[in-house]
């Protein structure tokens, strides 16, 4: 594939995963408003099934990422990223008209079976771009997930104060679109003799374990990346509570800062990375990137003064840097045979750590509050934390390896 038909290829993906990205933004504000309808308003019996909801579908999609990565790599990406799509629209009908919680918890099963929608995309990334405009591409689908989560929680917020189920019947309508627009428009970009067989030994996570096994320097890059996703989730899961502790914000002025973050992420991702990591190679870039991040964490947890605040999620936008740098490093790595199964490895490690993070960082906050205000950035300092043991793993995965060269090939 090449000239038109990639760039095509490649708005049609970065379509596919902003609209995907909406129609889950949108959902984010009204879901704990059914749950809360569902458990007789008891806010206590909400917030744990909450949490069961959010457990369920990490669990779900931490075993079937590798397997619909894998069907990627024997079927192709077209029709696994179309089903997975046409799923997610079912996922929305069913929470639509879940009568209790243990539909809306099917349609979590649901949406954990199909988030090929999300891993294989990059996948279809890496088939179509040259491997030195990969990080680009890469940012250029992460600024896709931060323009969905900038419109989507604000639609589903007006949305949902006309009925609460209309923002997933909204969801519903923008995914199934995205399915009929991709059986019309979708290229398939695996061509029949890049595929691979298909085997139920590989498709899992201990499957996932036996692939990275074939590259010992990816080890490394891999606890990286456990580490970088365990560190993230402390702003979406506290930082509510951190702001209405520490400053005093409303919801309103929360708002305001997530909308910061997304604003941020979406310029550093789709402007900023491909220059950086052209500029300084692979390995300094996801040096950069970590660095970064370890910063702006830190300044979350000890800020004295808002504006300190502000000036970690200016940091924090260009701490995306390091997961474009290190998925271009494993991509090129990999066989053209196995991107497939290294994006369904990647989403099932992430999947893993959604399952631990609540119990994390809401743990870090109550103990954080309850010796003082002033530590209601535990959380973050946590996150701050486990990006400085993140540190030597990357230097350990990247020794002797120059700033734009891929890692060793496997053994």
């Amino acid at each position: 594939m090449s000239g038109g038909p990639r760039r095509a290829a490649l708005a049609f993906i970065l379509v596919t995963v902003t609209l995907d990205m909406l129609a889950f933004g949108i959902v984010i504000p009204v879901l704990p408003r059914l749950v809360l309808d569902f458990t007789g308003g008891t806010a206590t019996s909400a917030a744990w099934w909450q949490g069961v909801s959010g457990t369920v579908f990490a669990v779900i999609q931490f075993f079937f990422a590798p397997v619909l990565g894998a069907l990627s790599d024997r079927f192709g990406r077209r029709p696994v990223i179309l089903l997975s799509t046409f799923g997610l629209s079912l996922d929305y009908a069913v929470i639509a008209l879940a009568p209790n919680l243990w539909w809306l918890l099917a349609g979590r099963v649901i949406a954990g079976f199909c988030s090929a929608s999300i891993s294989v995309p990059s996948a279809y990334i890496a088939d179509v771009t040259p491997p030195d405009d990969r990080a680009a591409a890469f940012g250029a689908i992460g600024a896709a997930f931060g323009v969905g989560f900038i419109l989507g929680p604000f639609i589903g917020a007006q949305a949902g104060s006309v009925d609460p189920r209309l923002p997933f019947w909204i969801a519903g309508a923008l995914t199934l679109a995205n399915f009929a627009y991709g059986l019309f428009v979708l290229p398939e970009s695996l061509p029949p003799e890049r595929r691979a067989p298909f085997e139920w030994l590989k498709a899992n996570p201990i499957g996932s374990a036996m692939l990275i096994r074939q590259y010992p320097a990816l080890w490394a890059l891999f606890a990286v990346s456990v580490l970088s996703y365990l560190a993230h989730d402390s702003l979406p899961h506290t930082f509510y509570l951190y702001g209405n502790t520490r400053f005093g914000w409303d919801q309103r002025m929360v708002g305001y800062a997530l909308v910061a973050v997304g604003v941020t992420s979406v310029i550093v991702q789709a402007g900023a990375i491909g220059p950086i990591v052209k500029a300084l190679g692979e390995k300094r870039a996801l040096y950069f990137g970590m660095g970064a991040g370890l910063a702006s964490f830190a300044l979350y947890g000890v800020a004295w003064a808002q504006w300190l605040v502000f000036a970690a999620i200016a940091l924090g936008g260009l701490w995306g840097v390091w997961s474009a740098a290190a998925q271009t490093i494993l991509s090129k790595t990999f066989a053209a045979t196995e991107q497939g199964r290294l994006q369904g490895a990647l989403a099932s490690v992430r999947a893993a750590c959604q399952v631990f993070t609540p119990a994390i960082f809401n743990g870090a906050f109550a103990l954080g509050v309850r010796v003082d205000a002033h530590w209601a950035g535990a959380p973050m300092l946590v996150s701050a934390a486990l990006l400085a043991l993140a540190v030597p793993f990357a230097v350990a995965a990247t020794r002797g390896v120059d700033g734009a060269s891929a890692l060793p090939e496997a053994t």
